[in-house]
């Protein structure tokens, strides 16, 4: 189950707990159900930070691959250029030829760059949404965790002392 599916989850317990009496923000959960369901969204998690890893690593190598790409077309961009520049008939247009291989090959190889930035910085945008997402419910769900351990506190204090009516 998607982690976020386990928040929600968690989110709904809370929701659909039982009030304590006379207090319109306090309710009543299974605890042990509760942390069975933190237990299992704490083990989601690191395969949740294993893709991340997983992107970053295909990522790197997709750099790789067009920072190689793009030398191979430079070399070859050059390699061309050396072998008309050494005929003597066509010497000016190999140099304007070679000079166009190699800005073409550069511009390429900037727009593969330029891609895959894109696509990584839009794959890590939305896992840095997700896990903005997972922190807040986490945190709101701690939050409400804690209140409800204080309430469970104040439960029994007030039922040592005497109605007041």
């Amino acid at each position: 189950m998607d982690p976020l599916d386990r928040i929600d989850e968690l989110i709904t317990m809370v929701e659909q707990a039982r009030s304590v009496p006379m207090s319109r923000n306090n309710c009543m959960v299974d605890r042990g159900e509760m942390i069975a369901v933190l237990d299992e969204l704490r083990a989601e998690l690191p395969a949740d930070l294993r893709r991340a890893a997983a992107l970053l690593e295909e990522r790197d190598k997709i750099m790789e691959a067009g920072k190689r790409e793009a030398d191979r077309i430079i070399s070859e961009g050059e390699a061309e250029h050396a072998r008309l520049v050494s005929v003597n008939e066509i010497t000016v247009s190999a140099e304007h030829e070679g000079a166009r291989i190699i800005a073409e090959a550069r511009a390429e190889a900037q727009r593969l760059r330029e891609e895959v930035d894109d696509y990584v910085d839009t794959a890590l945008a939305n896992f840095e949404q997700f896990l903005t997402r997972a922190l807040a419910s986490i945190e709101r769900g701690r939050d409400k965790m804690h209140a409800l351990r204080e309430i469970g506190t104040f439960a029994g204090d007030e039922a040592d002392r005497p109605l007041p009516f």
